[in-house]
């Protein structure tokens, strides 16, 4: 069924609330992280690339939150998000959006491998004509 359009700015305000909680719960942690790494821990390889991710994650705020602050430019937010995709932070981002980066991933990965294929099979074939 379709939603009513209280029903979309509740779910939207739903969304930018969860969004705003999980960063905050990001920084929290990546703080703590920091406390850390300033008295002399190491950090293990999956702690480093949440917090790159969270300090990420804070810069791109910045831009965001013009939009949430200056009154209807939350209009034109589409608009950027389609010139600019990595703008939002990752805690904003739907499961739909996240499925679509991976499947893009998955699909450059392939093609790589697909090239990568081709050249040494090529490569063989040169070298057993040269040896022949």
């Amino acid at each position: 069924g379709k939603k009513s359009l209280r029903q979309k700015a509740v779910d939207e305000l739903k969304h930018y609330y969860n969004g705003f909680h999980l960063l905050w719960t990001d920084t929290k942690v990546a703080a703590r992280m920091v406390w850390r790494l300033l008295h002399g821990q190491v950090l293990t390889r999956r702690e480093r690339r949440r917090l790159l991710r969270t300090c990420a994650d804070l810069f791109r705020l910045v831009p965001f939150l013009v939009f949430v602050i200056v009154p209807f430019m939350e209009f034109l937010l589409p608009v950027f998000l389609k010139l600019f995709p990595e703008m939002l932070p990752s805690t904003f981002e739907t499961e739909s959006k996240k499925e679509e980066k991976q499947k893009k991933k998955l699909n450059a990965k392939l093609e790589l491998a697909k090239f990568l294929r081709e050249t040494i099979t090529e490569m063989a074939k040169r070298n057993k004509a040269d040896t022949g």
